[in-house]
């Protein structure tokens, strides 16, 4: 049986298919100014990694917007010329119900991003981007949160080829970035397993986990807080940097761990200092960095990458260590609990 960890181990291999057969020639994406995406869990926070790098590449606006706040309370903003439906499923019944009301206010061009051609997400659109890595059958997404996070990003440089914004030359530079990216992932995980072999004794009785980042690893962050809530299933949180600072710092104390996600750039000064000072306060200050580091509690990825980019590596330690401390727990994640959720509160179709 397919086990969460078994994609994990599947992500490059995954990666790099979608990066070979991507088709960057959908000439519906050009002129696109701004985009709204629909997302919720894993899929927002994928959407939330990917939005600088899109808003960039591609020079447009994105708003990200929860579908089912968005289908009872919110308006559509006639600037918006593109609708992104992400829904690994392709079955969230609150983001099939959102498009079909912007459907019916204004013509505008939908697009679903999913894992299954077939699903009812795909009905009420007007094209769909499949995923292109299969259906993952465990309920808490490794493979598809990278495959998302890469899509949504191509999609981008899709928008940017097809309205001039940048031409072959270009387009291939940015492939040959990709490719040495995802060419990284297996080196990341064989670190992730040597930080975990080193630190397991201390994560499993870890009470209170708590994941700071900034910029694109906001979205990381708050796929840390997905991922350990749902698996280790201890209280956890997900907080943008600043955030952290205006009030949730006040709760910490001698149960709490932290991981600040750091990569290379002028906030990651911002991120030191508040380490520093929190060091004192809490259980463990851990720390995941795109820098090489040998220190006993900060992994160390040692890659030289693009801030922007780089929610595509700093999440598999995430996913592997949600699946190990699980383990060690004794959690069995293959036995479905809760198991009449989705049909009682109507969330998926």
């Amino acid at each position: 049986m397919v086990c969460m960890l078994d994609y994990i181990y599947e992500e490059q291999v995954t990666l790099e298919k979608i990066l070979k057969e991507f088709n960057y020639n959908f000439e519906e994406l050009k002129d696109i100014t701004h985009c709204l995406i629909l997302a919720t869990g894993s899929s927002y926070n994928a959407s939330l990694a990917a939005k600088y790098y899109m808003e960039s590449t591609a020079g447009i606006y994105i708003d990200i917007q929860e579908p089912f706040n968005f289908l009872h309370y919110g308006m559509v903003d006639p600037k918006f010329d593109l609708v992104i439906a992400v829904s690994q499923s392709g079955k969230s019944t609150s983001t099939i119900y959102a498009i079909e009301k912007i459907a019916k206010s204004q013509k505008i061009k939908t697009i679903a991003l999913t894992s299954n051609s077939e699903s009812p997400i795909t009905k009420v659109v007007n094209t769909t981007f499949n995923l292109n890595m299969g259906i993952e059958k465990v309920g808490f997404v490794t493979k598809g949160y990278s495959a998302t996070v890469l899509n949504l990003m191509l999609l981008s440089l899709t928008i940017a080829f097809q309205s001039k914004r940048i031409n072959e030359l270009n387009m291939e530079n940015y492939l040959t970035d990709f490719r040495e990216v995802i060419g990284n992932i297996d080196k990341v995980i064989d670190k992730t397993e040597e930080f975990f072999d080193n630190k397991k004794d201390a994560l499993i009785n870890d009470q209170r986990f708590i994941a700071i980042g900034y910029g694109p690893n906001w979205g990381t962050a708050k796929e840390a807080e997905t991922k350990f809530t749902e698996t280790i299933r201890k209280p956890s949180q997900g907080f943008e940097l600043e955030a952290y600072m205006h009030g949730p710092y006040l709760e910490a104390n001698k149960m709490h761990s932290l991981f600040f996600i750091e990569t290379d750039g002028e906030v990651l000064s911002r991120s030191e200092a508040l380490r520093t000072y929190m060091i004192n306060h809490v259980k463990t200050c851990y720390v995941i960095t795109t820098k090489a580091s040998h220190e006993k509690d900060i992994l160390g990825l040692d890659v030289k990458i693009d801030e922007k980019v780089s929610p595509l590596l700093l999440v598999i330690p995430f996913q592997y260590l949600a699946y190990q401390v699980a383990s060690l727990q004794g959690i069995d994640l293959e036995k479905r609990i809760f198991d009449d959720f989705d049909q009682v509160l109507q969330s998926k179709i």
